[in-house]
């Protein structure tokens, strides 16, 4: 461990001082990353666990109905249901379930624990995975429903021989913001190969192919493709749909998963920065003040055009992203697009 960071005493020390405070907040407060806070209790509360998914994929559905956690730097998605409908492939593991719906992109999961935290009467347990960095991509919180004895099978199952509280962390490069003029040439290529798209999921590969961003594709593209709303738009588009009762997809992610609800939303609350949707099976937090810009974003497919709503970062980042649900094969649903096409764009000064 670098000498300057904080020990797992201090760690453990911090956290006796601030019992309220939570751990990621505190864990930034100490300069260290939520892999190192939560190894800093093994032997005590953690333990270290593989977080090779493919040796554990297949013991997930075991478990029950637990609540799956995924969040990056301005949003959290939380789920409550069952790990079933796993399809493991080379780049990426799926979880195709009802309700829980993930995109796993596995060689970013490094470091794997799991935490037995005491709550008065009550042990609340929970396998927690992170990146190499210490950043955590993914957690599943067991519920009073869970199988206990199907988590400790598994606990003893992935437990390490190496039980320190330590971790060896990999500083990761950011990604790249491309901060290049877009010649009128690759504008051309980009629309060239975005009328062609038959699937929403063969954007990436156009972005590789040029060398973009996802930010940059979407302010090149043109009006006709993507448009930039009002900031406030997320916000304005979740209290449409929820009394509209439009069902949707919502993706929340960060470099080693993607969660996605599908469905209906019910319940917005806005607290201070957050707009938050607190349903009986999905829980979604957003930081507003965390979104620089919104766009409505137009794509061909097969099926005909399908619109989104993603909100980006100051650093061009996308911190979430809203469909409208359908069924493969189905057009996208008019009462989604006619929200989408009716939010208010952004208010240009004029020159």
């Amino acid at each position: 461990m670098n000498a300057d960071r904080a020990t797992p005493q201090a760690i453990r020390q911090a956290r006796t001082d601030n019992p309220t405070m939570r751990e990621r907040d505190l864990a930034q407060q100490l300069g260290v990353s939520e892999a190192e806070f939560v190894a800093a209790y093994c032997g005590i509360s953690s333990t270290r666990i593989s977080a090779r998914i493919e040796e554990f994929l297949m013991d997930l559905e075991g478990l029950g109905e637990v609540m799956a956690l995924t969040r990056n730097e301005s949003a959290v998605h939380e789920k409550i249901g069952v790990y079933d409908k796993p399809i493991a492939g080379k780049a990426a593991v799926l979880l195709l379930g009802e309700q829980i719906d993930l995109r796993i992109f596995h060689k970013q999961w490094v470091h794997g624990f799991a935490v037995e935290k005491t709550d008065g009467e009550t042990i609340r347990r929970s396998l927690q995975f992170f990146d190499a960095a210490g950043e955590a991509v993914h957690k599943i919180h067991l519920r009073p429903a869970s199988n206990l004895e199907a988590y400790e099978a598994l606990v003893a199952k992935l437990r390490l021989a190496d039980q320190s509280q330590e971790v060896e962390l990999q500083a990761l490069p950011k990604t790249e913001v491309k901060t290049r003029e877009i010649a009128e040439s690759d504008v051309e290529n980009l629309r060239a190969r975005w009328n062609q798209m038959k699937d929403v999921h063969e954007f990436v590969g156009i972005l590789r192919a040029l060398e973009l961003t996802r930010h940059q594709a979407i302010q090149a593209i043109g009006e006709d493709y993507a448009w930039q709303l009002d900031t406030g738009s997320a916000t304005t588009m979740l209290e449409q749909v929820a009394e509209a009762k439009v069902p949707i997809m919502c993706f929340i992610g960060n470099r080693g998963c993607i969660q996605i609800h599908g469905g209906p939303i019910e319940n917005i609350k806005l607290m201070g920065p957050w707009a938050n949707i607190l349903d009986e099976t999905f829980h979604m937090h957003l930081r507003t003040d965390h979104i620089a810009e919104v766009w409505a974003v137009r794509r061909p497919t097969k099926d005909g055009p399908l619109t989104s709503v993603e909100a980006y970062d100051a650093d061009g980042e996308m911190i979430i992203q809203f469909f409208g649900k359908r069924v493969e094969g189905n057009a996208e649903r008019e009462d989604w697009r006619n929200i989408a096409e009716q939010l208010p764009r952004l208010m240009r000064n004029a020159a």
